[in-house]
């Protein structure tokens, strides 16, 4: 461990040659085992593209409200495009920041017949003022689903598994890109940038504006600090590899603390996750390795489903209601009634 209260790994000591990707494989396995985050550096990068979406995040935010507001989210099924501050929530609670989702840019499911979370598919909503951003996040979809990739056979060989156990088992990938923006608040005590949860699916990285501080990390029962780091991201597992390994990796509770004004913050996570009709089986872990699982965190209030598509339906629904409700209104009753 480091002075910053998490572990630090070079991805590109995995081309470093055996003994050297072993080591790394080894320092994964215990960082996910121990703490569930991790910085990742050795990613492949540039500063050069790090800056381009950094901009185009600034410009985003910078258009006229009515250009935001053309493609806010209440206007997706899907739940893409723009929400205003204040529009998403955690744990019930108002989470106070801005963001443009974007996922898979794909045709809706016309079928009546499809599961419900087939809902989620669909096409993104795009700003007119802004074509260059949809250009940038596509690079930055791109070099990142690599990235998460490679890391994700690092974790199946260290997890005694073949290295192609994820990609066997993942399907056409369900991505989400979030570009967010944290607004400055003048109350004296923190405000909720993003309230305390866990990732409902496999894998985020998360990249955020150099200098800017806010996210912490649930460690030992204390919150601890996880600054941004030149070059690096911030990487944590989901439920989902929770569930896969019977609790032996574990998903870590983590929030964000809004900024002070004037100051505010750009953040950018990339959430990797099976397709949404796919269900991750248990790995079979080696008995060292299994007599060290602690199983599966049981939260009445937040069940973990194998199937990737009812956990992300789940999220989505909960956490814009205001969605939900325009466009979904049938689910939300009938999981009202279920909850009777």
């Amino acid at each position: 461990m480091t002075e910053l209260n998490l572990p630090i790994l070079d991805l590109s000591r995995l081309d470093e040659g055996p003994e050297a990707a072993a080591r790394f494989r080894d320092d994964l396995r215990a960082a996910t085992h121990d703490v569930g985050f991790f910085y990742l550096t050795g990613t492949g990068v540039t500063p050069e593209l790090e800056s381009r979406l950094h901009r185009a995040a600034r410009d985003f935010f910078a258009l006229p409200e009515a250009d935001k507001l053309a493609i806010e989210n209440v206007k997706s099924p899907h739940f893409r495009g723009y929400t205003r501050v204040g529009g998403e929530r955690t744990q019930g609670e108002v989470d106070w920041r801005e963001q443009i989702d974007i996922g898979p840019e794909r045709e809706a499911v016309a079928d009546p017949g499809a599961p419900d979370f087939a809902r989620l598919v669909g096409p993104n909503l795009w700003p007119d003022a802004q074509p260059e951003l949809r250009e940038v996040v596509s690079e930055w979809h791109d070099h990142l689903s690599g990235v998460a990739r490679k890391l994700l056979r690092a974790w199946a060989l260290s997890l005694g598994a073949r290295e192609d156990y994820f990609d066997e088992h993942f399907g056409e990938p369900s991505t989400l890109i979030k570009i967010v923006r944290y607004p400055g608040k003048e109350d004296p005590t923190p405000q909720q940038g993003v309230g305390a949860h866990k990732d409902s699916g496999v894998l985020t990285l998360l990249w955020v504006e150099p200098g800017k501080g806010g996210l912490q990390v649930e460690r030992d029962g204390v919150w601890v600090d996880a600054p941004p780091v030149p070059g690096a991201f911030v990487v944590n597992i989901g439920e989902l590899l929770e569930y896969a390994t019977q609790g032996y990796l574990i998903a870590t509770k983590h929030r964000v603390i809004s900024p002070r004004y004037p100051d505010d913050r750009i953040s950018v996570p990339f959430f990797f996750n099976p397709a949404l009709d796919k269900r991750l089986p248990l790995i079979e872990l080696p008995a060292e390795l299994a007599a060290q699982a602690r199983g599966v965190t049981q939260d009445p209030s937040n069940p973990i489903h194998a199937l990737y598509g009812e956990n992300a339906l789940k999220s989505r629904l909960r956490a814009h209601p205001d969605v939900a409700e325009i466009h979904h209104a049938d689910l939300v009753a009938a999981r009202a009634s279920a909850a009777r």
